[in-house]
């Protein structure tokens, strides 16, 4: 993830003022808001992080059938990926 947690977590709680002021939602407590928009934003932001960890786990499980081919591992990662985004629907 490029944002530090800090970061993302200053994005909520302005996004949740902004919202707030804008009068789109009432919140007399703000303080679930601002937590269920951190954790959202963190979702988001994460979702090509856990993509890489799991053609990272994909690709180790076929390291010997790759070595034996000669699979470039590169063009695998770019294959195996492309396949989980379609797959999740994951806008990258």
């Amino acid at each position: 993830m490029l944002f530090s947690k800090e970061y993302v977590g200053y994005l909520a709680r302005q996004l949740t003022k902004k919202l707030i002021e804008g009068e789109f939602i009432e919140a007399p407590n703000q303080a679930p808001v601002v937590e269920k928009i951190n954790q959202s934003i963190f979702d988001e932001l994460t979702v090509e992080d856990r993509i890489n960890d799991e053609v990272r786990a994909i690709l180790e499980a076929y390291s010997n059938e790759m070595q034996k081919s000669g699979a470039n591992y590169q063009e695998m990662f770019k294959k195996v990926k492309n396949e989980l985004v379609r797959k999740y629907k994951a806008v990258l």
